[in-house]
């Protein structure tokens, strides 16, 4: 059985392989939020600062303190926005930073899957809200909606059947919208809703969709990491194979990822 580990030590090497696409999904999910303006935010987990940008650019804060357990992300995030209002910080979250009621809207974005355990750090996010405040989060839909993973790891099993034990989808049942309504309704919040939002995912072609699985930071990298040169070999043929690119070289996925928001009491 071939294994692997996530690893996300990375900052550069995560842009190129999901950083890209987190972009576009942030904007889009400040959007969906509808904060006010004006409001004092808390990021958990806020990576290379793609969500954290999407806050500055459409979210009208007041103030905004980033966290993350990873220096590598927070350099890349500190290197790539130089916002007055944003404040980049070490921390996890299984101990966020502020006091409780310090913020209006506290944010998640991309990494409740990745939590030990997710029901102590929605509980967490929630005692720092404000009353009447926003708790946002979004995770990618690893069963059915990001295309461009569903393809990897349907080659990579049919390569190596143990390596479904790595799946994504296998892994985190928690992203589908029931598991997260659950979280936040166990965390106190009321209002609670959920929401599908979707971007496209273009890839120039066959090279700029696989290039970036050999970074080694991600799961899906992490594991192709582990492989042997041959087996390497084996499952970029089998991708090339399977993705039909248009007549310009395009080969055009699209992305899913379930978004909740919930109002402190």
């Amino acid at each position: 059985m071939t294994t692997a580990t996530d690893n996300w030590a990375a900052g550069d090497a995560y842009e190129s392989y999901m950083g890209r696409w987190s972009r576009p999904l942030a904007r889009t999910f400040v959007s969906w939020l509808r904060p006010r303006s004006g409001a004092k935010w808390l990021e958990v987990g806020c990576g290379t600062g793609a969500l954290t940008r999407a806050i500055c650019e459409r979210g009208e804060p007041t103030s905004v303190v980033a966290c993350d357990p990873s220096e590598s992300f927070l350099s890349h995030a500190r290197k790539t926005l130089r916002d007055g209002r944003v404040s980049f910080v070490i921390a996890g979250a299984e101990a966020p930073p502020g006091a409780s009621g310090a913020f209006d809207c506290v944010v998640s974005g991309l990494v409740l899957n990745f939590i030990a355990d997710p029901v102590t750090a929605i509980r967490l996010m929630a005692e720092r809200l404000q009353p009447g405040g926003i708790l946002g989060a979004y995770v990618w839909d690893y069963g059915e909606g990001m295309e461009s993973l569903r393809l990897f790891w349907d080659a990579a099993v049919a390569l190596d059947p143990p390596a479904r034990a790595l799946d994504e989808a296998r892994r985190f049942p928690s992203c589908k919208p029931r598991a997260l309504r659950s979280l936040f309704e166990e965390a106190d919040l009321c209002e609670v809703s959920d929401e599908g939002l979707e971007i496209p995912t273009h890839f120039q072609g066959f090279e700029d969709f696989w290039t970036p699985f050999l970074s080694g930071t991600g799961p899906a990298p992490a594991y192709v990491a582990s492989l042997s040169n041959e087996g390497r070999r084996l499952l970029r043929d089998r991708l090339a194979d399977r993705l039909k690119p248009d007549v310009d070289g395009t080969i055009r996925l699209k992305a899913r990822a379930w978004a909740i928001r919930g109002v402190s009491k």
